[in-house]
């Protein structure tokens, strides 16, 4: 690699530092993203050694985030952003999935629950990234089919502005996977017995919100839970 050429003056572990520090600059490695050991010492063609090394030295740094049995990832260093996109998309998703609740056949909510069980065997050996690819596209199914196309057109670009902001924000929280695949039933439940819009919107909205209190619990146990209840909605 030429940028490789440019730094064969330095350590090994120096070139793993920045051939990780500039990715994760250029959010080719996003926040969430999982550093792989082997995988970044195979590209970087040396041994895992230098390049744990350098994953210690962005730790320091407050770039990337080591977890016993989760491994190192990408550390959100600026995360409003993303809370911002969280509380927006629980409020428009919740509405879209209840507007396309009605339209929804039996082949939709077949479709739903098969990528629901691929989700749970994932869980046995999990990887974030594709459990948040899955979540997307169950997620997707159920609100596809919504009646309105201005709203359906935001929660569509607010899926992916949050792809731009993190990796998978399960490489933050694993643990909430198993509660997710859990309330994905019981939304699908709801859509299946007809249950009144305002209980699917509400069951839809809180199965993203708790996702956000997860997260907060997790890097701001200190601050208060992400989204407030919204009283008029639970009246209805």
């Amino acid at each position: 690699m030429a940028e490789d050429a440019v730094r064969a003056d330095l350590s090994k572990s120096q070139q793993a530092y920045h051939f990780i520090k500039e990715r994760i600059a250029r959010q080719d490695f996003t926040p969430g993203y999982r550093l792989v050991l082997g995988n970044l010492a195979k590209d970087l063609d040396m041994s895992v050694v230098p390049v744990r090394e350098a994953i210690r030295q962005l730790e320091a740094e407050g770039l990337v985030t080591f977890e016993r049995n989760v491994g190192a990832h990408v550390s959100m260093v600026d995360d409003s952003a993303y809370r911002n996109s969280m509380q927006a998309l629980s409020i428009l998703e919740g509405a879209a999935t209840a507007l396309s609740a009605r339209q929804l056949g039996v082949d939709d909510i077949r479709r739903a629950r098969e990528i629901n069980a691929l989700m749970i065997e994932t869980l046995d050996h999990f990887d974030p990234h594709s459990f948040t690819a899955l979540n997307q596209e169950f997620h997707a199914t159920l609100f596809d089919r919504c009646a309105n196309p201005r709203l359906l057109e935001i929660v569509r670009g607010e899926w992916g502005r949050l792809g731009n902001l993190r990796d998978s924000t399960f490489s933050f929280v694993p643990g909430r996977a198993a509660e997710s695949v859990r309330e994905h039933e019981n939304i699908l439940r709801l859509i299946e017995t007809s249950a009144p819009l305002s209980e699917i919107e509400n069951a839809a909205r809180r199965h993203r919100s708790a996702t956000l209190d997860a997260y907060l619990i997790h890097e701001h146990p200190d601050e208060a839970l992400g989204l407030p209840r919204l009283p008029e909605l639970e009246k209805r």
